[in-house]
C-alpha cells in the first residue's frame, strides 16, 4: 500500500464545560461527564472566517506531527491516517493552540477552575498559579494555598526521577518538591513544581459532581509561548503515566460533538459510557489503532482509501489530494468560485434568481475507508455554506472543508470538522477507535 500525502481533514475547537453541583464519590467503573463547546461559536465569525481559522490551525497541527516524527514516506511503521483532534500546533502564527479547552475544578473545599488546552500529543497536565512570568488569562490564578488537600511532590517520588514520565525535573532546594521544566513543539515552555490535589468532574448521571482525588498536575509559574485563548494551561490526554486517562485509570474516553453552528454543549466521557448505540442514528463500527512513529503519542489509524461519489481514488502519494479536488470538481453540479485563500469553492447562487440554496445543492458523497470500517461523512462535514464565496458580493457558495498541509509526508489529519454529530470512542484497553454517527445533543 502506498502512502496516504498530507491531506487534512479540517478539526475545529471545543471547550469543556463544568457544572459543579453536590460532591458524589467518583469510582472507575463509571464515567465521567463534561460537556464540550466550540470555542469560536459565538465569537461572531462568518463561515469563511471559521473557515480560515480552522485550515490554519490544521496546517499548524501538520507542521507538528512532522516536528515530532521519525518516521518518513515508505516506513511500513507508519500509519497512513492520524485522528488528532486535540493537539497543539507548531507555528509561528495566532493558530498555534489546541483545538480543545478542558474546564475542571482543582482543590478542596471549593474547586478552583481551570480551563486547560486539550492535547492528545503531550501527557503532562499544569496550569498557572504562583506565577513569576505567565501569560494573560481570564480565569483567576489557582492559589494552591487555599486548597485543604493539595501537597507539594517530594524530590523522592519515582515521578520525580530520571524515566519518571518528566522529561526535565529536579528537586527545589527550598521545600524539597519536585520541579519541572516541559517543551513542546512551538516553543511553548513551561516550569514549576508538581503538585497533588483533588480533581472535580461532572457525574456520569449529570446530576452532581465527582470528585477524584491525588492527580498530579504541574503548578506554573514560569510560562512562555503561545498561549492567545481562555486558556490557563494544558491538560496531557496521550498515553503517558501523568496523562489524565491514564491518572484516571481509565480505559476509554470519548466524544459526540454537536454541530458547530449550533452552538450547544456537547458530552465527553471520561471512561467507558454506558452505551454507544444511545441515541445512534447509524451502525457502531471499530478501526484498530494503528503504530506510530517511535516517541510520537498521537492517535493512528490506517486510511486504505478514499471514495468520492461513485469514485474510488488512486492512492498515489504524490497525488491523492488533487485526485480528491478533481473528484469534485467533475461531480459538483456547480461552477468552482475564485476563492482568494485557496480553499476549493464553487459558487452557488448565480444570477438567476430561481437558483437553489446552496444547502439543497446535491454534492457527491465522501466516504474514508479505514481498517475495517467505512466511515461515511454527512455532507454537512465537508461542505460548508459560505457567503459571499468569492469576496466581490456576488454571491453565496460551497467551500469543501478539506486541505492540503502542502506535503508529501504521509499524514492526513482527520479533523474535528468531520466528527460532528458522531459518537467517538478512544478504546485504550483494546487499541482501537469505535464510532456510530449520533445525535449529540440527546446524549
Amino acid at each position: 500500500m502506498k502512502d496516504l500525502p498530507a491531506l487534512k481533514l479540517l478539526p475545529c475547537l471545543l471547550f469543556l464545560a463544568i457544572v459543579f453541583r453536590w460532591q458524589l464519590t467518583w469510582a472507575t467503573s463509571a464515567a465521567l461527564r463534561a460537556d464540550l463547546t466550540h470555542v469560536d461559536s459565538g465569537r461572531g465569525f462568518t463561515n469563511g472566517e471559521l473557515l480560515r481559522r480552522m485550515a490554519a490551525r490544521s496546517t499548524a497541527r501538520a507542521a507538528s506531527l512532522r516536528y515530532s516524527s521519525s518516521a518518513r514516506p515508505g516506513d511500513a511503521s507508519k500509519a497512513e491516517a492520524v485522528t488528532v483532534p486535540m493537539a497543539r500546533g507548531n507555528t509561528d502564527t495566532e493558530y498555534y493552540g489546541s483545538e480543545y479547552l478542558i474546564h475542571f475544578g482543582i482543590g478542596t473545599p471549593r474547586p478552583q477552575p481551570v480551563a486547560l488546552e486539550l492535547d492528545t500529543g503531550s501527557d503532562l497536565i499544569w496550569t498557572q498559579c504562583g506565577c513569576i512570568v505567565c501569560f494573560d488569562q481570564p480565569l483567576p490564578l489557582v492559589d494552591t494555598s487555599a486548597s485543604a488537600t493539595v501537597r507539594g511532590l517530594s524530590c523522592t517520588d519515582p515521578l520525580c526521577r530520571s524515566g519518571g514520565g518528566l522529561p526535565l525535573s529536579g528537586c527545589a532546594a527550598d521545600d524539597n518538591v519536585c520541579f519541572y521544566v516541559y517543551a513542546y513543539a512551538d516553543q511553548t515552555v513551561t516550569t514549576g513544581k508538581m503538585m497533588e490535589d483533588t480533581f472535580t468532574f461532572r457525574a456520569p448521571n449529570s446530576t452532581g459532581i465527582a470528585a477524584v482525588p491525588s492527580l498530579r498536575f504541574g503548578c506554573g509559574v514560569y510560562n512562555t509561548g503561545s498561549f492567545i485563548s481562555n486558556e490557563s494551561g494544558v491538560a496531557g490526554f496521550a498515553r503517558g503515566p501523568l496523562s489524565l486517562p491514564s491518572q484516571l485509570q481509565v480505559t476509554s474516553f470519548s466524544y459526540c460533538l454537536t454541530a458547530i453552528a449550533d452552538g450547544t454543549a456537547s458530552p465527553m466521557f471520561l471512561g467507558t459510557p454506558d452505551s454507544l448505540q444511545a441515541q445512534a442514528t447509524g451502525p457502531i463500527q471499530s478501526t484498530p489503532f494503528a503504530p506510530g512513529p517511535a516517541g510520537n503519542s498521537f492517535y493512528y489509524l490506517s486510511l486504505q482509501g478514499i471514495t468520492v461519489g461513485k469514485t474510488r481514488l488512486p492512492f498515489n502519494a504524490s497525488a491523492v489530494f488533487e485526485s480528491l479536488q478533481e473528484a469534485f470538481v467533475s461531480q459538483m453540479p456547480l461552477p468552482v468560485a475564485n476563492n482568494s485563500d485557496g480553499s476549493l469553492c464553487f459558487a452557488a447562487n448565480p444570477s438567476s434568481s430561481a437558483a437553489p440554496h446552496p444547502t439543497k445543492v446535491a454534492v457527491p458523497k465522501l466516504t474514508l475507508h479505514l481498517d475495517g470500517a467505512d466511515w461515511d461523512i454527512p455532507r454537512e462535514n465537508y461542505m460548508l455554506h459560505v457567503q459571499d464565496v468569492d469576496g466581490t458580493g456576488a454571491g453565496d457558495g460551497l467551500c469543501l472543508v478539506i486541505d492540503s498541509s502542502g506535503v508529501d509526508d504521509g499524514f492526513t489529519i482527520i479533523g474535528n470538522f468531520q466528527q460532528q454529530n458522531t459518537h467517538i470512542v478512544y478504546d485504550l484497553e483494546a487499541n482501537k477507535m469505535s464510532f456510530a454517527p449520533a445525535r449529540c445533543n440527546k446524549l
